[in-house]
């Protein structure tokens, strides 16, 4: 999936295709990158998404090059990288740490290697006032980096690296630093620089919010593997395995078997004998271990006792109460199904049936839009 994007003149001149072809990394006995393969389009912000220890950060790193495969190839815009140090790579990357100069000037900082490498004074000079101006910190040139929030100081880092003008950008996890309010202004900010210098960018992240916020494509991964890959939606309304349901936003699982398709729709009975209706092109499996699932803000929560639109009441089950939470904009509730699963129900505070909110022990009927069920493989790892 390519993004479009608006260059800026003299920072984005390369394409930035990524391929993995059959790479495998081990330590040792441990296998860390598990026969993957996977191609990063020209122009696309990529997000590498997982739990700590799924392989998304050796990942990034063979692409840099601060980590050889063990077996596979890497290439960057069809060559073969996969043996070459991070010099000799068309690549930078952005870390946690900013590692900015303190006694140089936010401008020194971003001309420092161009300087090395001989390029010529007057190019230097335009070409990192070219990478401060796309970060919006031209007006800060002459400041000292301990002058400067967290954030610009994360902004001057990404200015020094884009005015390489790399084939692709690496983000190592790179606002874990900085706290929350900040973390979303950047999120927005380094979108907003991708769009406009049009290279690829690939970002290691553990945070769901922040790689949906700014990905073109996110893949998954857990244990060495891309689970599932593709859009923040594609994942979101219809994850393939129970790992990724419940890693980006949270689902409601409940262990079930498949028993016929008509049409459009699958049918699936739950463990104690409730049949409920799925989409079929949002059935990722129809063998083996498997849970029918819906995200709880799909979710109806209605007093047994109360009458509700019968268009809402295709997929049911009832339930009792067990917990509740005011979250603001939501309530979230807690319920206990009769066959003793728990899930959770969150209901927006301009619902109508928001208020008053149900008190712990309360039998409630839930029910949802069988559009919005989906069936997925339950591994190891749910």
């Amino acid at each position: 999936m390519s993004s479009a994007a608006v260059t800026t003149p003299g920072i984005a001149s390369a394409t930035g295709e990524i391929r993995f072809d059959a790479v495998t990394k081990r330590y040792g006995e441990v296998t860390v990158i598990d026969d993957l393969s996977l191609t990063i389009e020209p122009g696309t912000f990529y997000a590498l998404l997982g739990p700590s220890g799924c392989g998304k950060t050796t990942t990034l790193r063979m692409v840099g090059g601060f980590e050889l495969p063990t077996e596979g190839n890497i290439y960057l815009d069809g060559a073969d990288v996969s043996h070459l140090p991070p010099n000799k790579r068309d690549v930078n990357t952005v870390f946690q740490s900013y590692a900015l100069f303190p006694h140089l000037t936010v401008l020194k900082n971003v001309m420092f290697g161009l300087e090395r490498r001989g390029v010529g004074k007057a190019e230097v000079q335009r070409r990192a006032t070219e990478a401060l101006d796309a970060v919006e910190l031209g007006h800060l040139a002459e400041r000292k980096p301990t002058a400067l929030s967290g954030g610009q100081q994360q902004r001057v880092a990404l200015a020094r690296a884009l005015v390489n003008r790399p084939h692709a950008l690496l983000l190592d996890e790179p606002l874990g630093a900085l706290d929350l309010r900040l973390r979303r202004q950047l999120q927005v900010e380094i979108k907003r620089v991708h769009a406009e210098v049009g290279i690829t960018f690939v970002h290691v992240t553990h945070d769901q919010e922040e790689a949906m916020t700014m990905a073109d494509v996110i893949a998954v991964m857990n244990r060495g593997r891309i689970e599932q890959a593709g859009s923040a939606r594609d994942l979101y309304d219809t994850p393939q395995t129970a790992f990724v349901a419940n890693f980006l936003g949270q689902s409601n699982l409940i262990d079930a078997t498949v028993t016929g398709t008509d049409g459009e729709w699958t049918v699936v009975q739950t463990h104690d004998g409730v049949k409920l209706k799925a989409p079929t092109d949002r059935v990722a499996a129809t063998t083996g271990k498997l849970a029918v699932g819906v995200r709880p803000e799909k979710v109806w929560i209605w007093d047994r006792i109360e009458e509700a639109d019968a268009g809402e009441r295709e997929n049911k089950l009832t339930a009792r109460v067990t917990s509740s939470a005011f979250l603001g904009v939501s309530m979230e509730y807690r319920v206990e199904t009769a066959a003793g699963d728990e899930l959770i129900v969150t209901v927006q505070n301009n619902r109508r049936n928001a208020s008053p909110p149900y008190a712990n022990g309360t039998e409630v009927e839930l029910s949802w839009a069988p559009e919005h069920t989906f069936v997925v493989a339950v591994g190891a790892d749910v």
